[in-house]
């Protein structure tokens, strides 16, 4: 399962926004990837995710395969909302 983010955050994708999605990330057993840019990192490695440099108004996919992978998918996509870090599109 996959899904596409616009990054809202003026910021981009920094330390606060991605502490929050590696964190919920690492709750799950699922193998979860951020993908920017043709890269993909695993969303549970917080120096993965700020080595992307992912800017205001970028393009990222959340992807998790896995037995979790569908609660995985609709729990970071909840995170991403309600934390003004990106929309889905």
């Amino acid at each position: 399962m996959e899904k596409t983010f616009k990054i809202t955050t003026p910021e981009g994708l920094h330390a606060r926004p991605s502490t929050l999605l590696v964190s919920a990330a690492t709750a799950f057993s699922s193998n979860i990837l951020l993908s920017y840019n043709d890269k993909s990192v695993n969303l549970k490695s917080i120096m993965g995710v700020m080595a992307q440099g992912i800017a205001p108004g970028s393009v990222v996919t959340i992807s998790a395969e896995g037995m979790d992978e569908e609660e995985t998918i609709i729990k970071l996509t909840e995170i991403m909302i309600s934390n003004g870090i990106g929309v889905e599109i």
